[in-house]
């Protein structure tokens, strides 16, 4: 009996260490990300922010290569394009598990279904759930979905049917876009039954490398490995995303060992970090504009002498040398030199300020002209100090004779109120999408000019319009081009906001990070991530 009892103790302290170890083998990744989602559902959404906090979770029919703009297959394996453009047969990829929770346990994989359901939500206002979370899908709406979409049709399980109303050059990649998260019909359905149909954006489900655990408003986003991952495994058991606005807060975490990864370190704490052996710093040129809105929609922003005068009132240099500190370059036209189309015979506004007295004088304006200057209440890739910038601003317009208010709200409600036009003047900025110069030309288009739309300047140009709508069109990337360097030299006459800077993008992390790669699209993603 003894021998017994010897042996069963023994074979639970092996037990209990064997799951210690287990245990102690678990790997979480901590994320210091620098703000909180609106939600977990893309299409209602336009920040970096609530895209990133949203990416674990979902997959997209295309997908961008990890770390490049390249498309590759996702929940679509295959497609082909026929009938000049406009017809698109997708082939949909089989064995894809959906995520479970509480309240739902899947009793189907991803099929056709699903696509159907997500694309309608967004495209058919009598959709059970095209209202929820306030039923605005910005994205749809401003890249003209629907006006571009016929029909689609389910030919059977997994196989799709998009039919165009005329051809769209960059379509592949824009369904490779946030946007475009890939919902479960079967998940809405429970949701319903319920009565519970808000969850579908508070508590997500997919089909993507990690699923959502919990969430802690301004504080901690919790997700787990999926284990059924179809594609590009995540590594690490669990992934944290501590919520952590300041960046000097952010750098603490990084250094104490509380965080892995960090998003935009502060300029003036890159120095210390590269030479902590500790740390590993990456960079690259950002695909990335940041700008100052003028709402042409107001007088007297309505008039282009006065935008005009604006861009000769800013110091642009000195918001580069003193706030960027370098790690930037002075933008002229909305889309970075990096990428194709970038017209750079476009001359640039200089910085005059007499110039700009006499064009506000010509224009009828009468100093002190009182304004606001909106600035954005978080850092973002494209701008690591917007409060900084303005209060630059601030002090160029005031040699000019324009008392500049400054003005910000937290970081949703200020998109919210600046997209429906609310502002004078505005900062904002943009990460592009997916690698297509129309991912940044859309935001200055007339569609997105409507209230609740991503161009906040409301400026609406009739030839920009139809050369951005034509350019779509054409498949010849040569022909694309000379459209759009024509459509940057409209832009620069009509002066719609101030191009202030094209950034590099820094990021940080600690050294036992292996396999991160940083992308220009300016997404965070984390499968294929390790910790040594």
């Amino acid at each position: 009996m003894r021998k017994f009892q010897r042996n069963m103790f023994y074979g639970a302290a092996m037990a209990l260490a064997l799951a210690v170890s287990a245990a102690a083998e678990a790997k979480t990744l901590v994320y210091c990300s620098e703000g909180s989602p609106e939600n977990f559902t893309p299409a209602v959404n336009t920040t970096g922010t609530s895209f990133d906090a949203a990416r674990p979770v979902y997959d997209q029919l295309t997908l961008f290569e990890r770390g490049t703009t390249n498309v590759i297959p996702g929940l679509a394996e295959s497609w082909t394009i026929e009938q000049n453009g406009t017809l698109i047969t997708l082939k949909l990829r089989k064995g894809v598990k959906f995520h479970a929770n509480a309240n739902f346990k899947p009793t189907r994989d991803f099929n056709a279904d699903d696509v159907l359901w997500t694309l309608n939500r967004q495209w058919k206002g009598d959709h059970p759930f095209a209202k929820i979370s306030g039923g605005k899908y910005d994205y749809f709406a401003d890249m003209d979905m629907a006006k571009l979409l016929k029909s689609v049709e389910k030919v059977d399980d997994y196989t799709l049917k998009i039919t165009l109303n005329e051809p769209n050059a960059p379509i592949m990649a824009n369904l490779a876009m946030d946007f475009m998260t890939i919902h479960s019909a079967e998940y809405a359905e429970t949701l319903t039954k319920l009565g519970k149909l808000e969850l579908m954006d508070q508590q997500p489900i997919g089909t993507g490398p990690f699923s959502f655990v919990a969430y802690q408003k301004d504080a901690v986003i919790r997700y787990k490995k999926n284990a059924d991952y179809w594609g590009e495994k995540a590594l690490v058991d669990d992934l944290v995303y501590a919520i952590t606005p300041d960046p000097t807060a952010r750098y603490a975490k990084l250094k104490a060992g509380e965080c892995h990864f960090m998003i935009a370190p502060r300029p003036a704490d890159l120095p210390e970090m590269q030479k902590d052996p500790a740390l590993k710093v990456i960079s690259q040129s950002g695909l990335n504009i940041a700008y100052w809105a003028f709402n042409t929609q107001k007088p007297p922003f309505d008039k282009k002498q006065v935008r005009q005068a604006m861009n000769m009132a800013i110091d642009k240099q000195a918001i580069i040398r003193d706030v960027f500190l370098g790690a930037g370059q002075v933008a002229k036209n909305l889309i970075p030199p990096t990428l194709w189309s970038y017209n750079d015979a476009v001359k640039d506004y200089a910085y005059d300020p007499e110039k700009a007295k006499a064009l506000l004088k010509e224009a009828g304006v009468t100093t002190p002209l009182e304004i606001d200057l909106w600035y954005m209440p978080v850092q973002r890739p494209y701008n690591p100090n917007a409060k900084r910038i303005a209060e630059i601003m601030q002090a160029d317009l005031a040699k000019v004779g324009i008392n500049a208010k400054l003005i910000t709200y937290e970081w949703g409600e200020y998109r919210k109120r600046a997209q429906q036009g609310e502002h004078t003047t505005a900062q904002l900025g943009w990460t592009g999408d997916n690698g297509d110069p129309d991912n940044f030309f859309f935001l200055r288009g007339c569609s997105g000019a409507r209230a609740g739309g991503q161009n906040i300047t409301k400026w609406c140009n009739k030839e920009y319009d139809d050369l951005l709508v034509k350019a779509r069109g054409i498949a010849d990337q040569a022909e694309r081009a000379k459209l759009y360097s024509q459509m940057q030299l409209i832009d620069k006459e009509e002066a719609p906001d101030l191009k202030i800077a094209h950034s590099i993008v820094y990021e940080a992390m600690r050294k036992e990070v292996e396999g991160y790669k940083q992308g220009p699209l300016g997404a965070h993603h984390f499968k294929g991530v390790d910790l040594k």
